[in-house]
């Protein structure tokens, strides 16, 4: 985004209120046919800008546009996005991430794109990112824990997603084992974290969000594995997106700085109240064959699934998809 413009934005949001292309001109130092061009780019970039004669211009909403400096206004005194790094397309960000990383970003680095052409998803699947409606977002970090312990941050980045849903909307998220959010059985959010570590340490872990929030039914593809969905679909109301991202880089920071302290247990615990096999009996396959059937008994200390058959033994269970029966 040009300066200009995001002045323009501040401008807006401080006066909450009509400014005059006069006044914006006289604050920005520039003609009034400049102030012209940067509303429309503006409103290019999804931002609805009214302009009434005799009282000026005045930004209505920005649901559907992601704007790094208001994400970062809200933000505040955090880690997670003291960096942002926004793109209008991209091929992935989790890509975009690790090439930074490699480069020595800092840790709370955060990237996010209006749209991906090539987004991940789990075991090579392919994430659905059209622009203007949903959160793609990847996040540096590079924390002093072993490489095994490293999967129990995609069970922390689960727990921050489904605190946005429920701090956003008036929706009731879900967690399904390893890390798909869902609201009404539906998929609404996926985690793909990847990782550059050596034996004994980590060199830092790339957190992958894509949260469905403004899609609508005609932009999902008809050949999904599971029923997907959206929040504007499953609430009917509009999502801020930069409300959205800004709520959940401040649950991941808090989550993240209490991981820190005393560890994986509050986590751990947290995750455990938002899954959706809780007491329930599942069927765990994979590469698309049954291999185990039980009542779901929790995650492990480092996130593997527990599962008790009916013969009584306990399964530790490290990969693969569930089934609730």
């Amino acid at each position: 985004m040009h300066p200009k413009a995001a002045t323009i934005l501040r401008l807006f949001r401080d006066n909450n209120g009509f400014m005059s292309g006069e006044q914006l001109s006289r604050e920005l130092g520039v003609s009034r046919t400049a102030i012209w061009k940067h509303i429309s780019a503006l409103r290019n970039d999804g931002y609805r800008i009214d302009a009434v004669p005799s009282q000026g211009y005045r930004l209505c909403y920005s649901s559907d546009a992601v704007d790094p400096d208001e994400i970062r206004a809200r933000l505040g005194e955090v880690k997670f996005g003291r960096r942002i790094e926004y793109a209008k397309q991209t091929l992935s960000t989790n890509a975009d991430a690790f090439r930074l990383a490699e480069n020595g970003a800092i840790e709370g680095t955060v990237i996010l794109a209006d749209a991906q052409s090539e987004g991940k998803g789990r075991r090579g699947r392919m994430w659905v990112s059209p622009a203007g409606v949903n959160l793609y977002c990847s996040i540096v970090l590079r924390p002093a824990i072993l490489p095994h312990e490293a999967p129990q941050l995609t069970f922390l980045s689960a727990v921050a997603v489904a605190r946005a849903i429920r701090l956003t909307t008036a929706l009731i998220p879900e967690i399904k084992w390893p890390n798909d959010l869902l609201v009404s059985g539906k998929k609404v959010a996926g985690l793909l974290n990847e990782m550059s570590a050596e034996t004994d340490g980590i060199n830092f872990v790339i957190l992958g969000i894509g949260v469905n929030l403004n899609m609508t039914a005609p932009q999902f593809p008809q050949d999904l594995r599971q029923p997907a969905s959206s929040l504007l679909l499953e609430s009917g109301a509009l999502v801020d997106r930069s409300q959205f991202a800004s709520t959940m880089l401040r649950e991941l920071d808090q989550l993240y700085t209490e991981f820190q302290a005393v560890g994986f247990g509050p986590v751990r615990e947290e995750w455990q109240q938002y899954c959706n096999a809780n007491g329930r009996r599942i069927v765990v396959t994979d590469s698309g064959k049954e291999c185990t059937e039980g009542r779901f008994a929790g995650i492990d200390t480092d996130g593997a699934l527990l599962l008790q058959s009916d013969d009584g033994v306990a399964h530790r269970i490290t990969s693969g998809d569930v089934r609730i029966i």
